[in-house]
């Protein structure tokens, strides 16, 4: 037998045969039926070194003036020579479980550092991923310092400039906007969301509404500005792009059109629509009769349909086959291509599905160019879980109340509707849902038991200055002409006597006269006078008083909601193009 085999020719296994020594207190080797240590054996070797550090003699050599016993000649077992069953009964079994169980112990270390590393590595590796992700996302993150550094969130109310510009830059854009312009604000919706989050209000602003843009600093890249000139009474889209103006001076223009303050913006380009519309796994849209329109490319059957990609992006280009096929109709598609992809991502599994959400994020950083206090993915995630409190139901999609622009003979621009556009940018600074009572004028009924309104062109009004505003009845007298149609009316003049406010006299029989100037010129209601007798033709008495601040500027602005608003609720599903 080697080193390693059970013993001697015996078939005794040594390691059976260990027992303890209380002379020695040590363990030591007994064989039975021999006083040998089998020589050359690990046994043996671990035996000689056991008795050399106790001092105690070998089994199997001589102590010192004792001789050892023959073979077969041993004596019977004494004190410290005790039979092997004895001391197996009482010593090993003990033994023996305390070393199974160590063997135990140190298997379930060894399985819990397998499982520790493999989780160990887990973690590093699902760590690397989502540090991976989180660069990938960042880096295709546009950002533009428009020098307002707001926070990402706030505790009050929330405004956010979208602008979706035509400009020719970004693989699949080649074939849309305008070839060589540095580019417009094609579509831009300002959403105003509630300090409460209860409530939100996206406002859309047409491209070709004439005004004014101010003066403009841009910074460059090398921390340089630059002033821009502002324009007066030009296109609402030159607001970018134009004259080398950055996003930071359509969001000053829509500040000063507004009066909101502008927390931050979002720019993106055509493939923001065709990815997000792809990543969502499409936008249910309706139309109302058959589409072909050759300039957007948009071929539609009449009902509803399931868009995305570049059919998508068609649907939000489309104007000619719909409408008046006037950007304002373009706009109508736009808010219900909108409110249908909200209530997508909402009620679909985009943002339960993995894989759909890593392609929605995608698509939105590598779309999206922000200004510098939303420009990371922690900041845009802590303003979008900000903003998802509020509600699909609780979203508003109105347009800016426009006319078409007097000063053209054939109509190409639109000019601000003052009457019905002021009111509502009182209720969305004094943060008044559209869908609330508040929003109803004052006998709540928007005007139902009002008299019915006349139209403009049978308006007959005398116009006094009875304020300190220069020309104030002259000014009143060309916007009332131009832009309303009001023929019949007449620069009456200074007043007898100055008066602080502002007041209409009308006989009853003028009363949808007078509701109709009111309408046009947004005078509270005790402004009117009613005389006691009929007049006939005789014209209605407006006299401008101090309160008078500007032709097209209401009166009175309340923060009530325009009577025909023009406005889409996000969760109505029932909004077809016509």
């Amino acid at each position: 037998m080697d080193a390693h085999g059970r013993g001697d020719a015996g078939e005794i296994d040594p390691a059976d045969q260990w027992v303890f020594n209380p002379d020695t207190g040590s363990y030591e080797l007994r064989l039975t039926g021999t006083d040998r240590v089998p020589t050359g054996s690990a046994a043996g070797a671990r035996t000689a070194r056991g008795a050399a550090r106790t001092g105690a003699p070998r089994r199997g050599t001589a102590s010192p003036g004792r001789r050892a016993a023959p073979a077969g000649d041993r004596p019977p077992p004494g004190a410290g020579d005790r039979q092997v069953p004895a001391q197996r009964d009482r010593r090993a079994p003990r033994n023996r479980r305390k070393q199974k169980e160590v063997k135990r112990r140190s298997g379930r270390k060894r399985a819990l550092m397998w499982v520790g590393g493999a989780l160990a590595m887990l973690l590093i590796v699902g760590a690397a991923g989502v540090f991976w992700a989180y660069q990938r996302l960042n880096d295709n993150i546009d950002k533009v310092d428009v020098g307002i550094r707001n926070p990402a969130t706030s505790d009050g109310p929330v405004n956010i400039l979208f602008i979706g510009t035509d400009q020719r830059l970004g693989e699949g854009n080649s074939g849309y906007g305008d070839a060589g312009s540095e580019g417009h604000a094609d579509t831009t919706i300002l959403l105003h969301v509630s300090a409460d989050r209860s409530h939100a209000t996206a406002l859309s602003i047409p491209r070709d509404l004439i005004t004014d843009i101010p003066d403009c600093e841009t910074i460059g890249s090398d921390g340089s500005t630059t002033v821009i000139p502002g324009d007066q009474r030009v296109r609402f889209n030159q607001s970018y792009g134009q004259k080398g103006r950055d996003p930071g001076c359509t969001w000053r223009t829509v500040e000063q059109l507004t009066g909101l303050e502008i927390n931050h913006f979002m720019m993106a380009d055509f493939n923001a629509v065709k990815d997000l519309s792809t990543a969502v796994g499409g936008v249910p849209v309706c139309v109302a009769k058959d589409i072909d329109d050759p300039k957007s490319h948009l071929k539609l059957s009449a009902g509803t349909h399931r868009v995305e990609g570049e059919e998508a992006l068609a649907f939000v280009r489309t104007r000619y086959a719909v409408g008046h096929g006037s950007d304002l109709s373009r706009i109508g598609l736009q808010q219900q291509f909108l409110a249908s992809m909200a209530r997508e991502m909402k009620s679909g599994d985009t943002l339960t599905n993995p894989v759909k959400l890593w392609d929605l994020a995608e698509a939105v950083t590598n779309a999206m160019t922000v200004d510098t206090g939303i420009g990371s993915i922690n900041k845009l995630s802590d303003l979008a879980r900000d903003l998802s409190r509020v509600e699909v139901s609780d979203i508003t999609f109105v347009t800016l109340p426009v006319i078409d622009n007097p000063d053209e003979e054939v109509r190409a621009t639109v000019v601000l509707d003052e009457a019905k556009a002021a009111p509502l940018f009182r209720m969305l600074q004094e943060d008044i849902s559209l869908t609330s009572p508040e929003a109803e004028d004052e006998d709540g009924k928007n005007g139902d038991d009002a008299p019915e309104m006349a139209p403009a062109s049978e308006v007959r009004v005398d116009i006094y200055n009875g304020g300190s505003r220069i020309g104030a009845a002259q000014e009143t007298l060309d916007w009332l002409q131009n832009t309303h149609g009001v023929h019949l009316s007449t620069n009456a003049g200074n007043a007898g006597t100055p008066q602080q406010t502002t007041t209409l006299e009308h006989g009853p029989d003028q009363a949808g006269q007078a509701a109709r100037l009111a309408d046009l010129m947004g005078l509270p209601k005790d402004g009117l006078r009613e005389l006691p007798q009929e007049t006939g033709d005789v014209p209605m008495t407006l006299v401008l008083g101090d309160d008078f601040r500007g032709a097209g500027t209401p009166v009175e602005v309340p923060a009530k909601k325009p009577k025909d608003l023009d406005s889409v609720m996000a969760d109505d599903e029932d909004v077809c193009a016509s």
